[in-house]
């Protein structure tokens, strides 16, 4: 016994001896391959993220480099690579540029304690065992999220895109505006570059969908740029370069821990943790669907937690898991975690090569290119398929999305809160279906009353959910409803087994419920009532008043019992006679005559 738990310890708190046994020659060869594929995929899509987050262009790498090192190693997933996100990238973005220039000292130093904080929350809730929270987040409210995010991704790029002034951070509806009061000052030479870096990568994916779209389409952004400026003059063009990266390691940060700073971001550190989380659990998950791997949802986020700590004193803004490099990387064939640790190292010996080319990237290329992330990001297959079955997760869809337009950080919440309190209105309504014995001979199970004849006396129900304190009102009104429409229905059965659970508010309301019907001369009871239940009623005192002979089991003789309690002048003149005991005799015993 304590063998297994030093062993169980020793896995939670060093996750990599898990999968130690896998490497080989062979996994090392498929790994190394799989991190060579996604250093060349990072690299201009940390660049374009760092851009979206308004950082430097080298803080999207160093975001790629440590902290997927980390969280690979500290994980459960074996495919999951963590790195900078569209969706972390805007919200980093939102969150911060209101307090400070984007891309000043002053920036750069709260992002840096926002991922600090996004890594302490984040540890936090792994080491407690909380990774339940995030299904609290519906993927309906991801998705609008998510179109939401790449609205706002492209609409930060349109200044780049056509070469016009709009203000850093500007409101969506502003951008809008300000694109039509400045049609007329649109630099056709920029926007040349921008729309022939966009046709190059529209062109890639879709005849050439092996080949990285993204490095493509910045050559030829780059070299189209070069020649036009060549053949025109730069002061002509105007065209902005996104300038050269430094070509070194992730130089060692510090976070500000001030007072004012942390107060500052705690909020949109929450924010960007749950944002973070979601994608990560649900990301790992879905590759793990194909590798037939198990995840811990816990796990995942101590890892995730000890990525961001880390990379916060490595210059790394906020990461989480990457869908799209996570998905490279299992197609690619990696076998462990260590192909990321590879794409790691490739990324710097790669940035050490290339990084003073960054000096003729335009910035209407990567506008292009963030146009293109942007696209991909809106689900349509999904967005159509939730407005064709459901109207209320239609309604969460778009008040998920317009919230995000409109302010990003409580975006997300409003569709999380509105998801919640539309799942809690369902629960809070449990199906109650009149209900008559099935007509077959010797059936025992029950169907709708629709359009059959239903006892005059007495009314079985249908029970489907739970009774709980929000549905309790909803619950009594229903059975109240019986006496409205019908007075002679005094005694009322509950087809029970599908309550999934009884509270004390709901045990109250059955408590009474059975005291009012006894009062009334009928009475409440209970058939297939799961045992867990009868048992909270039992330890709650309540069967006192409702009667432990009020509850039938399956297949149980229930109807002798209730029959002898109904009103025998009543039955005799009934036509219904839905019971075979009405046909014999009436409820006092007496022959039928008739």
């Amino acid at each position: 016994m304590i063998k297994r738990s030093s062993k169980y310890w020793l896995y939670h708190l060093f996750p990599f001896m898990q999968w130690k046994h896998m490497v080989d020659r062979q996994s090392t060869r498929a790994d190394l391959v799989a991190g060579l594929t996604g250093a060349l995929i990072v690299l201009p899509q940390g660049v374009a993220f760092a851009t979206i987050a308004g950082m430097p262009p080298e803080y999207g790498l160093y975001a790629a480099m440590v902290p997927a090192i980390i969280a690979a190693l500290f994980g459960s997933s074996w495919h999951l690579v963590s790195g900078p996100t569209t969706a972390i990238s805007i919200a980093v973005f939102a969150a911060i540029s209101p307090l400070a220039e984007p891309g000043s000292p002053e920036f750069i130093s709260m992002v840096l304690t926002l991922t600090f904080l996004v890594g302490l929350f984040q540890l936090i809730l792994g080491l407690a065992r909380m990774g339940v929270l995030v299904n609290f987040i519906s993927h309906t409210v991801v998705i609008g999220f998510t179109a939401g995010a790449a609205v706002l991704i492209a609409a930060s790029q349109v200044k780049n895109f056509f070469g016009i002034e709009i203000a850093r951070g500007a409101h969506f509806h502003v951008v809008i505006e300000e694109l039509f009061l400045q049609i007329g000052d649109i630099n056709p030479y920029v926007t040349f570059i921008g729309a022939v870096t966009l046709a190059a990568g529209i062109l890639t994916r879709r005849w050439w969908p092996k080949m990285p779209y993204m490095i493509v389409a910045m050559v030829v952004g780059s070299v189209v740029a070069w020649l036009v400026n060549l053949e025109v003059g730069v002061d002509s063009t105007q065209i902005k370069t996104v300038g050269a990266l430094p070509s070194h390691l992730p130089p060692l940060s510090f976070p500000d821990f001030s007072y004012d700073t942390i107060r500052q971001v705690l909020f949109p550190a929450l924010v960007v943790t749950m944002l973070a989380l979601t994608e990560a659990v649900s990301i790992a998950r879905a590759v793990a669907v194909k590798s037939g791997q198990g995840i811990d949802g816990n796990q995942e986020f101590i890892g995730q937690g000890l990525s961001n700590l880390v990379g916060s004193f490595f210059s790394s803004y906020a990461s989480c898991g990457s869908f799209n490099r996570s998905g490279v990387n299992y197609s690619a064939g990696a076998q462990t975690p260590l192909a990321t640790v590879y794409a790691s190292v490739f990324l710097l010996l790669t940035l050490l090569l290339v990084a003073p080319l960054a000096s003729y990237l335009p910035t209407a290329a990567m506008a292009g290119i963030l146009f293109l992330v942007a696209w991909g990001l809106i689900d349509f297959h999904h967005i159509f398929s939730i407005v064709r079955t459901s109207r209320t997760e239609t309604v969460t869809l778009f008040v998920t999305l317009i919230g995000t337009l409109i302010d990003l950080e409580k975006g997300i919440f409003f569709g999380i809160l509105l998801s919640l309190a539309l799942y809690l209105y369902r629960v809070s309504r449990p199906t109650l279906e009149p209900s008559v014995p099935a007509p077959e001979k010797g059936a025992y199970h029950f169907v709708n009353a629709k359009s059959l004849s239903e006892c005059p006396q007495f009314r079985i129900v249908r029970v489907n959910g739970s009774i709980f304190f929000g549905a309790v009102d909803y619950v009594r009104s229903g059975l109240m409803q019986i006496d409205e429409n019908n007075p002679r229905q005094k005694t009322v059965m509950l087809l029970a087994s599908g309550i999934n659970f009884v509270d004390v508010a709901g045990a109250e309301m059955l408590e009474q419920e059975a005291r009012r019907r006894r009062k009334l001369g009928g009475g409440l009871y209970f058939y297939r009532c799961n045992e867990s239940i009868y048992k909270f009623l039992r330890k709650a005192d309540k069967l006192d008043d409702i009667g432990a002979d009020a509850f039938f089991p399956a297949m149980s003789n229930w109807v002798k019992p209730i029959y002898s309690t109904l009103d025998p002048e009543v039955c005799r003149t009934c036509k219904a006679r839905i019971f075979s005991e009405c046909h014999d005799r009436l409820p006092d015993g007496e022959l039928r005559t008739d």
